[in-house]
């Protein structure tokens, strides 16, 4: 392990070990990537076959391209560092939900505002107590993780319970003229979306008494700046796509290619300015 930061050796240490895995955030995976292409080397130079990624929400859109781009099966990996850090969950090959390591960590799905516990399949808040742990145990421990369980066994032989994937954090959710925003909603749309790249940021503002959204995303063709025609449609089907997953109008700004800030760490996705105003 050497850490986060330095990507550049991080490439140079992956290829002349002919590293086979990858564990990283999915956003820094995404910025390898495009590191070892702006490099002029290729993904087949590497010997990269799996990628674990997690410590921040991924759809299934973003994983389609971590395994397009990098050549490898991409998995959803899971771990809190009050709980243990990694390890806590992961995929299976059939990426049908992340396996809880229930001989360590018992979860719940938990209702908060009500102070309940939810049944199978109902969306809540995920809990954990540990079950093995000695130096700090940890009773009901709120991951503000919002999932879903479930006890079916899976085709792929293992019986421990599965959580979905994970839809959001209670603490990142926005509010957006009463209306619940997760940012893995507007991920999911623009991962589904082939004439933009894997960047976005989503500011939140507020004039006149209103709250406003807008989503800055990459274009993966600059040559579109110089169409304004192909510019206006293409933000257009954003625009109507997010909204109706939303059903919110949001201001979408297309950027140019490498232009949003890139993190080593934790990608920092959302910008809300509302107390700065």
């Amino acid at each position: 392990p050497i850490s986060s930061g330095n990507t550049a050796k991080q490439i140079m240490i992956m290829k002349d070990f002919k590293a086979t895995a990858l564990v990283a955030t999915p956003s820094y995976g995404m910025y390898i990537a495009e590191s070892i292409r702006a490099k002029g080397l290729s993904i087949d130079d590497f010997s990269l076959k799996l990628g674990m990624f997690g410590a921040e929400s991924s759809t299934e859109g973003m994983h389609r391209q971590l395994s397009n781009i990098l050549g490898i099966r991409s998995t959803d990996n899971y771990g809190l560092t009050e709980i243990i850090g990694p390890g806590v969950s992961g995929d299976c090959h059939l990426r049908c939900g992340l396996h809880i390591n229930e001989d360590h960590f018992y979860p719940e799905i938990v209702n908060t505002d009500k102070n309940i516990v939810l049944n199978e399949g109902e969306e809540g808040e995920l809990l954990f107590t540990t079950l093995t742990k000695e130096g700090m145990p940890l009773l009901r421990y709120r991951t503000k993780d919002v999932t879903s369980l479930n006890f079916e066994p899976c085709d792929c032989g293992r019986n421990f319970v599965r959580m979905n994937k994970v839809k959001g954090r209670t603490d990142d959710m926005l509010i957006i003229r009463g209306v619940n925003v997760f940012p893995s909603q507007i991920e999911a749309v623009l991962m589904a979306i082939e004439e933009i790249g894997n960047h976005y940021e989503i500011v939140v503002t507020k004039e006149n008494f209103m709250d406003l959204l807008e989503v800055k995303v990459e274009m993966l063709d600059e040559s579109l700046l110089d169409n304004y025609g192909k510019l206006e449609r293409l933000r257009d089907k954003i625009r109507l796509k997010i909204r109706e997953v939303l059903g919110l109008d949001v201001k979408v700004k297309l950027v140019e290619p490498l232009s949003l800030k890139r993190y080593e760490g934790k990608t920092q996705r959302v910008h809300d300015m509302r107390d700065k105003i």
